[in-house]
């Protein structure tokens, strides 16, 4: 009779990027030590400073030497975005599962432990986290619920209500994300377009301890849009269907005008047929923008070929040695 062989306990990674969170640094990284001596296989932390102009890239340097966990520290060029940050977190781990957190702490660090207790239990593709409540200003969950009910209407119809801010993938799930190499697209969007087995973890949203965050209202349009254009085409669709109206009451009135015409209402020398062709041309002219925006976009985003962002430095920190 052959022995069982125990399977081995899944890696850990974690990537948290970072940006204006000097004032959180020393919660963030208790935090992490609580994360990493709650898991049972091998674990590392990724903090990807994102351009970030406070002392956040200094203090990690100074503190993660006397950590006992293995870390990565990245430092950016410039404030690329969360999103591209994660990506560059993402393409530099080696774990069999990978969680993204953010810095401010808002999301509990024990989701993480349960993402990782699930894919030890069963393996998934990709777990999010899913908010049952928010401990937020009463301002901040109204903005917060219409701009995820809109981007659900308009993006991806399968995003949770309230939006995901902090999530898990497996090792297989990673690689297949990291292929889609798109500029102002939404990571959050790829996750969910990719597919594959899904798990939710509810969890409850804490209040904000440091610092003041820095979605701001414009940068949620501007994601709102990129996400619109990068996995919707309602934009052309829009046009194209104001040039098919356009096109429809060019009609009508079209009649309307030769009617006038014919019955000696319409008096001036060729009103009716100039009426006639600037309304037919400036209909025309909507419809065919909408078909040859849609070919103009995706061509033009497909040439481009940028990298998402640039790593100024890379420092490894190994555990404390006791």
């Amino acid at each position: 009779m052959q022995p069982v062989l125990s399977r081995a306990a899944p890696s850990l990674g974690l990537v948290v990027p970072i940006y204006r969170n000097e004032g959180s640094i020393d919660d963030l990284l208790q935090a992490v030590d609580h994360i990493s001596r709650s898991v049972d296989g091998d674990f590392e932390a990724i903090f990807v400073v994102d351009g970030s102009p406070d002392r956040s890239h200094a203090l990690l340097r100074e503190k993660l030497p006397q950590c006992a966990f293995r870390a990565q520290l990245v430092n950016l060029t410039r404030n690329f975005g969360a999103f591209p940050a994660i990506r560059t977190g993402l393409q530099r781990s080696r774990a069999d599962v990978t969680a993204v957190m953010a810095a401010d702490l808002q999301e509990p660090p024990d989701l993480v432990i349960n993402f990782w207790k699930r894919y030890a239990a069963d393996h998934y593709d990709v777990a999010f986290g899913i908010r049952e409540a928010r401990q937020d200003p009463m301002g901040s969950k109204l903005a917060s619920t219409a701009f995820w009910a809109l981007y659900r209407r308009l993006v991806i119809k399968d995003i949770p209500k309230g939006g995901v801010d902090i999530f898990a993938v497996s090792a297989d799930f990673r690689e297949r994300l990291l292929l889609l190499n798109e500029s102002h697209s939404s990571l959050l969007a790829q996750l969910f377009w990719l597919g594959g087995k899904r798990e939710f973890v509810p969890y409850q949203r804490r209040e904000r301890q440091h610092g003041k965050s820095a979605w701001t209202l414009s940068k949620k349009l501007r994601y709102l849009s990129d996400s619109v254009f990068a996995f919707t085409d309602l934009p052309v669709r829009m046009l194209t269907a104001l040039g098919l109206l356009a096109l429809v009451f060019t009609v009508l009135l079209g009649v309307l005008v030769v009617a006038a015409k014919l019955s000696g209402l319409v008096t001036v020398p060729g009103y009716a047929g100039t009426i006639l062709t600037v309304l037919f041309f400036g209909a025309l002219n909507s419809l065919g923008l909408g078909i040859v925006g849609t070919y103009a976009w995706h061509a033009f985003e497909n040439t481009k070929a940028r990298p998402l962002s640039i790593t100024q430095s890379v420092e490894t920190f190994e555990k404390e040695v006791t």
